[in-house]
């Protein structure tokens, strides 16, 4: 009943409560810590709650997800947590629903595709907390140089890479299969072939004739042909792409908002647009969120929902936004950001927002599925690789571990 009271604003009593946030770190230095945006943040609606402290640990995204079930596993679980992943602690019963937290208003203002991304079984858990797509980038001056336009369908980006490597360029097109993100390149061109890694019902169909001709066109037409660079795709991290890029090394990538900022530092002028297709432009592209979760356990449901409406207010999410070059989750903050002049280098990314497909987070699966994917994808394309047989292998992996949900 304690839950139930709670969505209700039974619980907590009288007398002082502190709330504890632990949060990830999106900053790149002590100078724009996410701790710094939390404490002004909790400082602010502290002012206005006299009987409520909220208590913020920011840790890097390396030891967030670790340190938030290290608390849950040992009985001391935080009462709010933003971090990567919610469906496994939805599955153990251990979440308030977004229902028990939240207004009708602040509900209602999340993006239809984040906050049913947020979904297990149609209920919503993980409040989507932050989010971003993916667009193709290129080095403006070294397609100047080549006289090349920026590809809209795969044969173009081919004719394109090897009119860069022609011309000496190190990555024509750099494909970070690598163990770092290879999900995200993995992904991207899924659904740029038609397919991804679920089917319309929410099924894993990784090994679909989709994917696998995705996958047969990358080995024969890209990594055959030598146009994505003296590394091996499966030994390629994307931060180490990223790296290139803002070198002047590489021809195109996929890349996220905070690679405008890598490559502007470094003097790379760069376009971005969407990302090819096998037809032509991509009409579904690769969208990321991260999640805000309340856990059950300390019974504060009245006063987490009350900071969260505030966490969720317009001023606040585009501030957020702001600081960390990610794109807003709520609707109102959305369209602030569209209309705003200062906001102009973020709006291509935004623009792909609404037609964006995420991981399915809402599989408790996801973890070890994508972990799985990390680990083999670089394999596929390698010389007299079978990508039939690498995706064949993924999707009993998968299958094995949705079985186990």
């Amino acid at each position: 009943m304690t839950a139930v009271l709670g969505g209700c604003g039974v619980t907590g009593g009288s007398g002082d409560v502190t709330l504890r946030l632990v949060a990830a770190d999106y900053g790149d230095s002590a100078a724009n810590s996410s701790q710094k945006y939390w404490d002004k943040l909790a400082k602010e609606y502290e002012s206005k709650h006299s009987g409520v402290k909220v208590d913020v640990t920011v840790y890097s995204w390396n030891d967030v997800d670790r340190k938030v079930k290290e608390m849950v596993d040992a009985g001391k679980a935080p009462d709010m947590a933003q971090i990567g992943a919610y469906a496994d602690y939805a599955a153990k019963d251990e979440l308030y629903t977004a229902d028990d937290l939240l207004s009708i208003s602040t509900q209602a203002d999340f993006a239809s595709q984040l906050a049913t991304a947020g979904q297990v079984k149609g209920v919503q858990y993980g409040m989507p907390f932050a989010a971003s797509t993916r667009l193709l980038f290129y080095n403006k001056t070294l397609f100047k140089d080549a006289g090349l336009t920026p590809p809209k369908t795969w044969k173009q980006l081919a004719a394109d890479a090897e009119a860069l490597k022609a011309r000496g360029v190190k990555y024509p097109y750099a494909l970070p299969l690598g163990p770092e993100e290879a999900q995200a390149e993995t992904m991207q061109w899924m659904l740029s072939g038609g397919g991804g890694y679920t089917d319309t019902v929410g099924s894993y169909g990784i090994d679909s004739a989709q994917n696998v001709a995705t996958f047969d066109w990358l080995k024969d037409d890209l990594v055959g042909k030598g146009l994505t660079g003296p590394v091996a795709p499966g030994d390629l991290d994307r931060a180490a792409a990223f790296s290139a890029f803002a070198k002047g090394e590489v021809g195109m990538l996929n890349g996220h908002p905070s690679l405008m900022k890598i490559a502007a530092k470094k003097g790379v002028k760069f376009g971005m647009v969407p990302m090819p297709g096998s037809g032509g432009r991509t009409s579904t592209s690769m969208g990321v969120a991260d999640w805000m979760m309340a856990f059950k356990k300390n019974g504060h449901a009245q006063q987490v929902g009350d900071f969260l409406d505030f966490v969720y207010d317009e001023k606040n999410v585009l501030a957020f936004s702001r600081e960390y070059d990610l794109l807003p989750v709520t609707n109102s903050a959305s369209e602030a950001m569209s209309s705003d002049e200062r906001d102009a280098a973020l709006k291509p990314f935004l623009d792909e927002l609404p037609m964006s497909e995420l991981y399915p987070v809402g599989k408790t699966s996801w973890a070890a599925v994508s972990a799985a994917v990390k680990k083999r994808i670089g394999q596929a394309v390698r010389p007299n690789a079978s990508p039939a047989a690498t995706l064949s292998q993924l999707q009993a992996t998968a299958s094995t571990a949705d079985s186990a949900d």
